[in-house]
């Protein structure tokens, strides 16, 4: 049996590797998917995962679509005045967004929510939406899900604004898998919505958007190494190491790819000990469509993977969530590792159909995402320009890391059982908890819709 003795655990909360490595993904500026920094970024990881002691490092290239940002604003006339937004503190192009000029009358959504749209004409207008959910809505609609109800409706372009104060605009991929999407877009800061929902209560507010961008053609890298025996069977611990350009993507998810460094660093003291080979793996090109965990899904064999626990959404606290999807088993692991070092480790069921463990969970993989607890709703300073370094703390980034490296154990541990399902299972979930409104309304649902990977004819 698999645990990690006190000198380990001691070592790893003195450790800087993660930290070290924290900082030098945030001192290379931009790791959008497909650009320089991204790759510079993967051959970084690489080197980390050699120091840490892993076993059968590789760098695996893919293709992707690829999004280059040029500038952007917003000319609004209210009354006898006009003002308008360009500079980085009020709007923001959003990644996938095609370029383009247009005019026309500025319409708030409100939640933008599915029912706000039912039976509006939106014909040439620029309709706005609040990034925020409800919270008695039973469910999160994701930012590309009311982009794509705007362009059904007919909008023209569509503006996307933050609600949580002194967050900056949010960015954020309304890509669609191939190319650009349908409108152009832009997400504004929370006082720059404030400012044009005032201007919207007033009467018929005109306005002018111009964006500026490049799509092309690029590609990205998979990060991987292993530790343990030479099994078969593998569990999966991973995170991802491109980010958004608008700020340093410190949070997202540079703490998530220092974490899979750190469990893989304690992970290989451990490793005659593990009864179970652990891949570490760091994809690319999540932010814009999950490219590298389809790449890596489509080109493994399935049936060899145990379970993947996926780190993303981590770095806002040192508490511990674990999104089991249903795997009762992932779940009792870390309860588990909870009850062990007398923490709290905070487990939801549901489903999250975002970030890297979807593209294995849809497919019936046992899956979970490991995430940090935080005050509020929405992402904070992530997908912002203020996601850098000065946000985050070493010792969230210990005090996870060890807790994720002892569920990691555990689950690798030959006496737990982590069964795959039926992928109409996970099907049927997704069903039971509406997201497949959302999916369907960005041909991003699997069964009965487009492939799963679309660009898996290309491998």
């Amino acid at each position: 049996m698999t645990e990690l003795s006190n000198t380990v655990v001691g070592t790893a909360y003195r450790s800087t590797a993660g930290w070290d490595l924290l900082a030098e993904l945030e001192d290379l500026n931009d790791r959008m998917p497909g650009h320089e920094g991204e790759r510079v970024g993967a051959d970084l990881v690489a080197e980390a995962f050699e120091e840490a002691g892993l076993d059968e490092i590789v760098l695996d290239e893919f293709p992707i679509p690829a999004w280059w940002r040029g500038d952007a604003s917003l000319t609004v006339e209210h009354g006898d005045r006009e003002t308008t937004f360009a500079r980085s503190h009020e709007l923001v192009e959003l990644p996938g967004t095609p370029s383009g000029e247009v005019t026309g009358e500025l319409v708030d959504m409100g939640y933008g929510l599915p029912e706000d749209f039912e039976d509006v004409d939106l014909s040439g207008d620029i309709a706005m939406a609040s990034s925020l959910t409800p919270d008695d809505y039973g469910r999160w609609v994701h930012r590309s899900e009311k982009y794509h109800y705007a362009a059904e409706s007919g909008a023209a372009a569509f503006v996307f604004y933050n609600h949580i104060e002194g967050a900056l605009p949010p960015t954020g991929n309304i890509g669609s898998v191939n190319g650009p999407g349908p409108i152009p877009a832009i997400g504004a800061s929370k006082e720059t919505g404030a400012r044009l929902q005032r201007y919207c209560d007033t009467g018929t507010v005109e306005a002018d958007l111009s964006v500026a961008s490049e799509v092309g053609r690029g590609t990205s890298h998979n990060i991987e190494g292993t530790v343990g025996p030479d099994t078969d069977e593998e569990v999966l611990f991973t995170a991802h190491v491109d980010g958004h350009d608008v700020g340093t993507a410190a949070n997202d998810n540079g703490f998530g790819t220092a974490m899979v460094v750190e469990v893989g660093k304690m992970l290989a003291q451990v490793a005659d000990e593990l009864e179970t080979k652990v891949r570490l793996v760091v994809f690319g090109a999540e932010e814009t469509g999950l490219y590298g965990s389809y790449y890596w899904s489509h080109t493994h064999d399935l049936d060899d993977v145990k379970c993947i626990v996926n780190v993303d959404g981590a770095g806002y606290s040192r508490n511990l969530e674990i999104h089991s999807h249903g795997f009762e088993a992932i779940a009792d692991a870390f309860d588990a590792v909870g009850e062990e070092y007398a923490i709290p480790v905070h487990t939801e069921d549901g489903i999250r159909p975002n970030s890297d463990h979807w593209p294995f969970v849809q497919r019936g993989v046992a899956g979970a995402q490991g995430r940090s607890s935080s005050d509020g709703s929405g992402r904070g300073w992530g997908h912002t320009h203020g996601d850098t370094l000065d946000k985050l703390d070493v010792r969230d980034l210990r005090d996870m890391s060890i807790l994720c490296a002892a569920g990691v154990a555990r689950l690798a541990r030959t006496d737990v059982e982590v069964d795959p399902v039926d992928d109409e299972e996970i099907k049927q979930a997704c069903l039971d908890e509406g997201f497949d409104v959302g999916m369907k309304a960005t041909d991003a649902w699997p069964w009965g819709g487009p492939k799963d990977w679309p660009w898996a004819e290309e491998l």
